[in-house]
This record gives structure tokens, sequence and C-alpha cells, in this order.
């Protein structure tokens, strides 16, 4: 199974140096959502340019998750 790795950017990039393992690229932008909706709910600060980036085992980036969609 390839992995896939999903770093947090605002900016400045936090990476993800471990990944997880996922069938298809859909299962891991599905998985990014779950990220980006858990960390919203649980972070006080609203940062409209917060995103999770979905990159593959190849260093290719797939999907953009915002973490706050709809924030100005």
């Amino acid at each position: 199974m390839p992995t896939y790795y999903f770093d947090m950017k605002d900016g400045v990039p936090i990476r993800d140096r471990v990944g997880l393992d996922f069938p298809t690229d859909q299962h891991a932008i599905e998985h990014s959502k779950l990220i980006a909706h858990r960390f919203s709910h649980e972070h006080l600060i609203k940062d409209r340019d917060l995103f999770i980036e979905v990159v593959s085992e190849s260093g290719a980036e797939i999907h953009r998750e915002p973490v706050y969609p709809g924030v100005q």
C-alpha cells in the first residue's frame, strides 16, 4: 500500500515525517478531511490560511484540505 503524508501549512509547513498507508488517493483525501475537522474543533484560533496538504510517497501534492473553510 502506498504511504501518504499529511503536512500542515499556513505559510510555514509542519512536515509529517511518518505518514500513513492507504490503498488509494481517495482514502488519503478522506483522512485529510477527518484531520481538518478534528483540528478545527480542538483549536480556538481560526487561521483561514491553514490547510492539510496530502503528499504521495513520490512527493507529489494530491490534495489540499482547508481546516477552516469559509473563514474570512
